[in-house]
């Protein structure tokens, strides 16, 4: 099942030249596919009866073509490649022009609400979703980002309770955040970046200060968020 819904873009949606945000988009993405969770039976209201939540484990957004601020936005979304362990959920994005702005996928997956275990995800969750074929990126999977051997730049920060989520870890989106405070400032300013891949690795908590470093490989950048001692990889995000 192919689920749809228009938003309109606020100011904070925007950075340079009045163009919407990568992570404007993914906000967007990740509203649209609470949505359809809602209207089938598997969304944050009904934890208390189904005991399972969703989980996400990678992002990947390629940008086409950059809305400016004022247009109204409308965005499609669908499952695909639903396994027992994980599944996939992808997105188009169009102008009011109708033209396709922007695509992305995620990887999910189901946990028991109570035991935080990875559950099995049944065929009554797969049927209530409408499972599609189509995929908007060729390789239906989405890459593993390799690490940089050196790193020039590195943002230390400590999560404090406006970044935690509901199911009590720091938001996937800030991640992205704290990747755009470790770039250095030059490569900073060459944003926005139209290519976004997001590895998630291990949650992080209140509390915890992260170490998050900067290094460039094959002409892309990548930021690994580490735990303080660097024990710990938490994710890794690539811009290019």
């Amino acid at each position: 099942m192919i689920f749809e819904d228009n938003f309109k873009m606020g100011l904070k949606d925007i950075g340079k030249y009045n163009l919407m945000k990568d992570r404007s988009m993914l906000e967007m993405f990740e509203n649209i596919g609470a949505y359809h969770s809602d209207i089938v039976g598997y969304g944050a209201n009904d934890t208390i009866k189904t005991k399972v939540i969703w989980i996400l484990f990678d992002w990947k957004l390629k940008v086409i073509k950059r809305p400016k601020y004022g247009q109204n936005i409308h965005i499609k979304t669908w499952g695909r490649d639903m396994q027992k362990a994980y599944t996939y959920r992808d997105f188009e994005l169009y102008d009011e022009q109708n033209n396709l702005c922007a695509i992305a996928t995620s990887k999910w997956a189901i946990v028991n609400y109570d035991s935080g275990k990875l559950v099995r995800i049944t065929d009554e969750i797969a049927n209530s979703y409408g499972v599609e074929e189509k995929s908007v990126f060729e390789n239906r999977k989405i890459e593993k980002i390799n690490l940089p051997n050196t790193y020039t730049n590195t943002y230390n920060y400590t999560v404090s309770r406006r970044d935690i989520d509901i199911n009590g870890h720091m938001h996937n989106l800030y991640y992205l955040d704290l990747a755009y405070e470790a770039l250095p400032q030059e490569v900073y300013e060459k944003r926005p970046y139209n290519n976004v891949i997001i590895n998630y690795k291990k949650e992080i908590r209140i509390g915890e200060t992260v170490k998050c470093k900067y290094g460039l490989i094959d002409n892309k950048h990548v930021v690994a968020i580490y735990s303080e001692d660097e024990k710990k990889l938490h994710a890794v995000i690539q811009l290019n």
